[in-house]
């Protein structure tokens, strides 16, 4: 702890000195007052409360996270020189609380073997790779190589997998000699490789990404590995490239059964358009994934099984050395969609991810359903309340909230939907320049809605607000819970206790400062109404 806690200071040293000379997406020193006004109306309109962004340059899917000696590590893919997709870098940022993070120098660079795609990391305590020293535990990053040289040919050999080990808790990382250590099979999209220790089998497990199928390799040292199987073959959503796969075993909330979860991310394809992730339930015996036969009947007659039926939550995976109290695991997803992450709103950063989501495995209704509820360290942070037990709504609609008594841009808001086989409601944030976000339940279709069209800036991509999102209804109960994380950009909706979740990014000309809710039945009722805003320090660069 002391060692991490000393490279820390000296990180954060050497960055204050160095900020005047590396911000390379800055304008000149010479740009009008019109210019600078622009960039701080930027960074107070759309720099999130709640959710981690770079600080400068382009960001998307989350790598190699772990927690280790107190702190929760999260890696990601960045393009420090530009705000749009560029040479891949590894970005770092660590966390004590799962709220606020720091954002430390760059873990990763690209070289002469290529760009420095997804992977993961994982803690070797027993040192099965051999690469710690003085009894110190080694961190092992797995990732892609990608050879941006190789793509423009038509060689399938572009992408291979690598692995770099770290002895000072993830701050600095070595490259291991023998690169690569997966090498290409013949297969042009082969990428994303993610590790766990798998106790049942005693080996280390890598699940990569390849075209449209996920492949299983099995290590003892995680340095040499041997093709086990593949899975992905008349299953699930093929409409777009495989990517970013999880594979790790879990228990059941209600019937304390061991399954294993394979979340596959897949663009295009998502329910709603762009970018999305699937997942399957199954076991893995003797190095295969057997996909659970009612799910895959389930799924080829309806494929509902999203982690996120909303836009904007993509690339997402667990966290390494983390198990939750309840049988859970820790997640975290990119907030876009390759639809117009590259034209979003913002110029001095791109991109931000969700608040980090605790998973959980449920078996209904003879099937298994996978949940998602927020971090709970945001308890910790709320502070201004407002507390409603019984709200009767109808057609005409009810203010519930101005920011005059609690600011909505950092903001969870929790409520029960009463008899919601005859009830509906639609919530709306709006401000005084006519804009406004909606979203809801309709109870006569059973499906959720999010309608962006006049949140703001919509302009900039004919995918990004042409049509409301909607998402099915899974969980059939008389009553909807409902809670929603709402930020300065975006909007997190938890159904259901999370069965159903929903997350869109917007981009307002002016804080929304009001919510309202009506119904379009005569009479609906919500209670444990609970809106919280939250106090957090998320950017402290």
């Amino acid at each position: 702890m002391k060692k991490l806690l000393t490279h820390l200071f000296l990180f954060v040293l050497i960055g204050i000195l160095n900020t005047s000379c590396k911000d390379k997406i800055s304008k000149p020193e010479e740009e009008s007052k019109t210019i600078v006004e622009t960039k701080m109306d930027e960074e107070q309109l759309y720099r999130p409360n709640l959710h981690f962004t770079p600080k400068s340059g382009w960001m998307n899917d989350p790598n190699g996270m772990f927690y280790y000696n107190g702190y929760y590590h999260l890696y990601f893919q960045h393009y420090p020189d530009g705000n749009k997709w560029g040479p891949m870098h590894w970005g770092h940022a660590v966390s004590t609380d799962l709220v606020n993070w720091k954002e430390l120098p760059i873990a990763l660079y690209p070289d002469e073997k290529g760009y420095i795609f997804s992977g993961s990391a994982i803690v070797d305590f027993e040192n099965r790779s051999g690469f710690g020293k003085d009894g110190q535990s080694p961190i092992v990053a797995i990732y892609t190589y990608h050879d941006p040289k190789l793509e423009k040919t038509e060689s399938t050999d572009v992408e291979t997998q690598a692995i770099a080990y770290s002895l000072d808790e993830g701050l600095t990382w070595t490259k291991y000699k023998g690169n690569p250590v997966v090498k290409n099979p013949g297969i042009r999209d082969f990428r994303d490789p993610k590790v766990f220790w798998d106790e049942n089998s005693s080996q280390f497990v890598m699940t990569l990404a390849a075209d449209q199928k996920v492949m299983f390799y099995s290590s003892k040292n995680l340095k040499n590995w041997t093709y086990l199987s593949d899975f992905g073959e008349g299953i699930g959503n093929h409409n777009g490239v495989w990517e970013c796969p999880d594979l790790f075993p879990l228990m059941t909330q209600d019937t304390n059964e061991e399954k294993y979860v394979l979340l596959v991310s897949i663009n295009p394809g998502g329910p709603n358009g762009g970018s999305a992730t699937q997942y399957f339930i199954g076991d893995f015996i003797d190095g295969k994934f057997i996909v659970d036969e009612t799910l895959a009947e389930n799924m080829a007659k309806q494929h509902d099984y999203w982690i996120d039926f909303g836009k904007d939550n993509y690339a997402g995976v667990t966290w390494s050395n983390v198990d939750l109290e309840n049988n859970g695991k820790l997640f975290i997803g990119w907030m876009s969609n390759w639809q117009y992450a590259n034209e979003v709103p913002t110029e001095k950063w791109r991109s931000a991810t969700t608040v980090p989501r605790e998973l959980r495995l449920y078996s209904l209704d003879n099937d298994y359903r996978l949940s998602f509820e927020p971090t709970k360290s945001l308890n910790d942070f709320k502070a201004k309340k407002l507390k409603k037990e019984v709200l009767r709504i109808g057609q005409e609609p009810l203010k519930i909230v101005d920011s005059k008594t609690l600011g909505l841009n950092r903001t969870r808001v929790d409520f029960t939907l009463k008899n919601s086989g005859s009830s509906s409601f639609t919530a709306t944030l709006k401000n005084d320049n006519g804009k406004e976000l909606l979203f809801g339940f309709d109870n006569e279709q059973q499906t959720f809605f999010i309608d962006r069209s006049k949140s703001g800036k919509t302009e900039f991509s004919k995918e990004f607000a042409s049509k409301q999102s909607t998402a099915p209804r899974i969980r059939q109960l008389d009553d909807l819970k409902l809670t929603a994380i709402i930020d300065k950009t975006s909007l997190e909706l938890f159904y259901d206790d999370g069965i159903t979740v929903m997350t869109e990014i917007f981009f307002p000309n002016k804080p929304f400062e009001e919510l309202w809710i009506s119904s379009k039945n005569e009479e609906t009722q919500l209670e444990a109404i609970e809106l919280h805003e939250l106090k957090t320090n998320i950017n402290f660069n």
